[in-house]
């Protein structure tokens, strides 16, 4: 099979990785790519991934039998529409679906029409009464601009001064059009737990749980990022609270195989859940794999990721069946000086070739280039993803973690508690 995979981030790197380990893989590319994808890929330069006429081009032109699209802004500008009606297998909802991720405010409509728990929020196009919900709920609380804004667009604000402030960011043009409407909700408290499914047909295939740390630095302090590490499973979710998410999503997938949705949702459905005193609330849906969750669910992964790729565009969930590996995997984000802000780019990156021969270790590659001399350069925020299997939690942490210390650039940038509050136990939340 020829494969076509849109994006050049973390999470596309470890698609590729994953789908390159399939036999039934023939011809693989990755549109950008990054510095890693292409060592097992062919990088295509140039090709606009939200024209879908465009990809559309490349699609015909290279015999492509399956599109895996990565990141958010292809779907909801409706590439998987245009190459579904060209009878392409798309892995990747409509633009419909990706409104789920792509309108704060739709995906809320959708949660309580459908009877899912989630926060108390109002949304807003105007100063004024957006200002007079914040005062009404009280800090904490959270402000999120509407459209996509590259995980950037949330902020917590622990004060009522520093919502108003996020409000009048989001109005003021912070994040473009993305912040034309602005949501206001109640901050929930408790630990929060990515639970992804694939979807088609109206069925989740619900995968391993996840825990990301958005926040940039130690402590979970700073600004929020795109995600700093994670790992996979996650030992402070409960067989009950796992339960009510798998039902969740099983929920969230049956709705979206019926009006109004005018087809069925096929692709990665990702449900960001906070584990409350009062159960499981979703904070968020994503049409998408999760970056970095990605990183540490493939590699944990013992089916053929080509085989369920397919069986989800092809409307197939009852060829799903998942098995994992009992091993834990924890994930190491490797940053530029300065991320979320402003950094440089064109570092030269040294010992990634060292980590990845340690046993258990692979590196993703996020923000990486090569550069006129061929060397491995930065060239994004998140520069690596280093993960690493071990049959313990913490023998994963200890591993991620020596690989990181081989692995330099100028200004590297990491957190070094990924995963600490969960090896300490339920209690470190409280």
């Amino acid at each position: 099979m020829n494969i076509l995979v849109l994006g050049g981030g973390g999470r596309e790197h470890a698609i590729t990785w994953a789908l390159a380990k399939s036999a039934r893989t023939d011809e693989l590319f990755v549109a950008p790519g990054n510095g890693g994808t292409s060592d097992i890929a062919q990088n295509v330069a140039g090709l606009n991934a939200e024209d879908g006429e465009a990809v559309l081009a490349f699609v015909q032109q290279h015999a492509i039998d399956l599109v895996v699209i990565g990141p958010e802004a292809p779907l909801v500008a409706g590439v998987a529409d245009v190459l579904r009606a060209a009878g392409v297998a798309v892995f990747g909802p409509d633009a419909q679906g990706a409104q789920l991720e792509g309108s704060k405010t739709y995906s809320k409509e959708f949660m309580e029409a459908n009877g899912i728990p989630t926060a108390r929020y109002g949304s807003f196009t105007e100063l004024k009464p957006a200002l007079a919900y914040v005062r009404e709920l009280g800090a904490p609380v959270v402000v999120k601009a509407d459209g996509l804004a590259a995980g950037k667009g949330v902020v917590v604000a622990q004060t009522i001064e520093e919502a108003e402030e996020a409000v009048r960011s989001c109005f003021d043009g912070a994040f473009g059009d993305a912040g034309s409407k602005v949501l206001v909700e109640e901050c929930l408290t408790g630990p929060e737990c990515s639970l992804l499914a694939f979807v088609s047909g109206g069925k989740a295939h619900c995968m391993a749980t996840a825990q990301d740390h958005k926040r940039a630095f130690d402590g979970d302090k700073g600004p929020n990022t795109g995600g700093m590490g994670v790992y996979s499973p996650v030992p402070i979710v409960t067989p009950e609270e796992l339960e009510t998410m798998q039902q969740v999503m099983q929920t969230a997938a049956a709705a979206t195989a019926r009006a109004p949705f005018e087809y069925d949702y096929r692709g990665v459905l990702y449900g960001g859940f906070m584990l409350t005193p009062e159960g499981p609330k979703v904070l968020e849906y994503n049409a998408r794999f999760g970056d970095p969750e990605t990183q540490v669910v493939l590699p944990r992964l013992q089916n053929d990721l080509v085989d369920v790729m397919m069986a989800v565009a092809e409307g197939r969930p009852d060829d799903i069946d998942l098995t994992w590996d009992d091993q834990w995997a924890v994930c190491v984000v490797l940053a530029s000086a300065g991320y979320p802000g402003k950094y440089e780019k064109g570092k030269v990156i040294l010992g990634v070739e060292d980590a990845e021969a340690m046993d258990g270790v692979t590196v993703f590659h996020a923000g990486t280039a090569r550069n006129a001399d061929g060397e491995l350069v930065t060239a994004g925020g998140r520069v690596l993803n280093v993960v690493a299997l071990g049959k313990t939690f913490d023998e994963a942490r200890e591993k991620a973690y020596e690989a990181c210390n081989v692995i330099n650039f100028e200004g590297k940038q990491l957190r070094t508690d990924i995963g600490a509050k969960a090896a300490a136990g339920r209690g470190a939340w409280a």
